[in-house]
Order: structure tokens, then sequence, then C-alpha cells
């Protein structure tokens, strides 16, 4: 009578072999015969290469998400001194433009803030609802970013036409005007390349999104000084009109970051079919590769596709092979979180 008990430890201890490791269990096989029938067509099992040992790239999930959140973190509190100082000279001097382009660097904060959120929503680990984990709520987050770019650019509108329309009067553009618009350039900037700089080495969407944004508002600045100095020298027209252009800049920064975003949520092609196959066929006993898709976002991949090998290859030898295809893939590029390797034989066997 077999020991229950024993088979069920097996089981337990079986199931928490990973698939590296379980590649290297040869399972016997009912009819050896099978198992040397036409070997000279196929690789010797002992050639097979070996997966390579590659990082876990969910133990470095953690540490990304807190240094994007820490940078979000950082930027956020310039973004909202930058905002509020134009904010609160825009009212008191009544500089329309400097008034519009606070309101526009205000949304710079509330996508941080939103950011912060997102990131957290990501950092999750996947669950029995999310197989694939909480990825994409950090790109969803940055597409949130350009519904608070909506509303600013109706705003500005709405301030450029009341002042063009004679709906409110005219202020005396002073000096500090110049001088506010002119920190809160040098500000922006540090923050551009800060985030740049930060989101291009951690790979976060989010990150980039807003130094896009955030270079949008460098350019609306630099507009709204032109129209000061128009102001100043007895042409205040030139400061609505500047509010437009303030207005197409940052309708312009929500449609790049529509545009990245929606690449990411319909499940557009990441990396490039060729780079991929070329890989794949470094590997000796493989035949042929295709059907390569991927999907997500760009440092944070899911690859599918299907592998040709001989046909007399026995299955245990397939399966060894196709985790080295799949760790050889993932360790040349690490942006790869999971690969799915289907094994086949090629077309046209006779």
């Amino acid at each position: 009578m077999r020991d229950l008990g024993f088979e069920k430890s097996k089981a337990i201890a079986h199931d928490r072999i990973t698939d590296s490791e379980r590649i290297a269990i040869v399972e016997p096989i009912s009819n050896p015969e099978r198992r040397t029938a036409n070997r000279e067509h196929i690789p010797d099992p002992q050639r097979v290469p070996q997966p390579e040992r590659i990082p876990n790239p969910a133990s470095q999930i953690p540490t990304r998400y807190k240094e994007v959140a820490r940078v979000l973190i950082r930027v956020f509190a310039l973004n909202l001194a930058v905002a509020l100082a134009k904010i609160i000279f825009g009212y008191s001097s009544g500089a329309i433009s400097v008034l519009s382009d606070g309101f526009h660097s205000l949304t710079d904060g509330a996508s941080n803030v939103v950011g912060l959120v997102g990131v957290y929503a990501a950092r999750q680990p996947p669950d029995a609802d999310h197989p694939y984990g909480h990825r994409k709520y950090e790109t969803v987050a940055a597409s949130v970013v350009t519904l608070f770019l909506l509303l600013v650019v109706i705003e500005v509108l709405r301030n450029a036409v009341d002042n063009l329309t004679g709906r409110t009067s005219a202020h005396e553009i002073t000096f500090g005007s110049f001088a506010v618009m002119l920190v809160t350039v040098v500000i922006n900037l540090f923050v551009v390349m800060y985030e740049s700089r930060e989101g291009n080495r951690l790979g976060s969407e989010v990150l980039l999104v807003d130094a896009t944004q955030t270079r949008g508002d460098v350019w609306s600045s630099l507009t709204v000084i032109g129209a000061l100095v128009g102001a100043r020298a007895g042409l205040p027209v030139l400061d609505p009109l500047a509010a437009l252009v303030v207005a197409a800049f940052i309708a312009f920064s929500g449609y790049k970051v529509a545009q990245t975003t929606t690449r990411i949520l319909s499940d557009r092609i990441v990396m490039a079919e060729s780079d991929l196959m070329k890989v794949v066929m470094s590997v000796p006993g493989v035949l042929g590769c295709h059907q390569i898709r991927t999907r997500g976002s760009s440092d944070h991949v899911f690859l599918d596709l299907h592998v040709w090998l001989p046909s007399a290859m026995p299955l245990v030898d397939a399966h060894a092979l196709s985790h080295v295809v799949k760790d050889r893939l993932m360790a040349r590029y690490p942006q790869i979180a999971d690969a799915i390797i289907h094994i086949e034989p090629p077309p046209n066997i006779s």
C-alpha cells in the first residue's frame, strides 16, 4: 500500500521547484527505444545549453517604485512652489499670461500626485485577479494627466478671451513679472533634466510623461516673458495673445501624453521582432521562430513566440531548450518581465 503522506509531501516539494530547476530533472520515459529513435537527427541532450542564471526582475520592482516615488515627491515640491509663485503674482499684478501659466504649472503638481497614487497601485504584486501584475496602473495614472491639461486649456482660453473682448482691464506690467518668470523657467529646466534622466534610468513612463509636460511649461513660460516685454513696450494686447499660445502648448503636451499612454494601453508592439529573432537563433538547436509578439511598457515587456525545434527531439530536451531560449532573451533584455515559449516542429516536414 502506498504511503499517501509521503506522496503528498513529495508533490508539495515538486511544486516549489522553479522552472529553471525543473528542467534539470529528467523524468523517466516508459519507452526508452522511442527516446533513442532518430537520435542522429537531434542535438545530443548532453550538449543542450544550460539555462543562464539571471536575477529575478520581480525582486527589483519594490526598489524601482520607491525611487520613482522619491523623484515625484521632490518634483511635486518644486512644481507647487512654481505654481503658487505664478498664481499669486498673476492675481496681484493682473498679468493674465502669468496667471494662466501658473494654472498650467499647478497641473504639473496635480499630475505628480496622480503619479504617486498610480505608482503605489502599480507596485502591488500579482494576485488572482491580476496575474500579470498591476504595472498598467502607472500608465493609467499618466493618462489621467490629460484630463488636468484639458481643464487648464479651458481656463486659459476663457481668461484670454475675456481680456481680448474687454471684459477685464489691462494691468501694469512690472519688473517683478520678469523676475518671477525667469526664476520659474530655471526651476522648470532643472525639473525637465532631472525627471528625464531618472525616467530613462528607471524606465518610468510617469516620469518621462511628466518631463514632457514640464518641457511644455518651459516653452509657455518663455512665451509669457515675450508677452511681458511687449506689454512693457506699450503693446498690452500681446499678453492675452501669449495666453492663447500657452493654451496651444498645453494642448500639445496633452496630445503627447495621450499618445504615449494609448500605445501602452492598446498593447502596441514594444520591441523589434528582428532583434528578438537574433537572440533566439543564437541558441544551438533552434531551427527557427515566428509569431513574435510583445506588449506592455518600455521597461515591463511581456513576450510570447513560437520556436521551431527538431520534430524527433524528446519532449524533455525540447522543454529544456525552450528555457534556454527564454533565459537568454531575459538576460539580453532585462525589461522582459516574462516570456512564453511555444515549441513546435518546423513547417513542411515530410
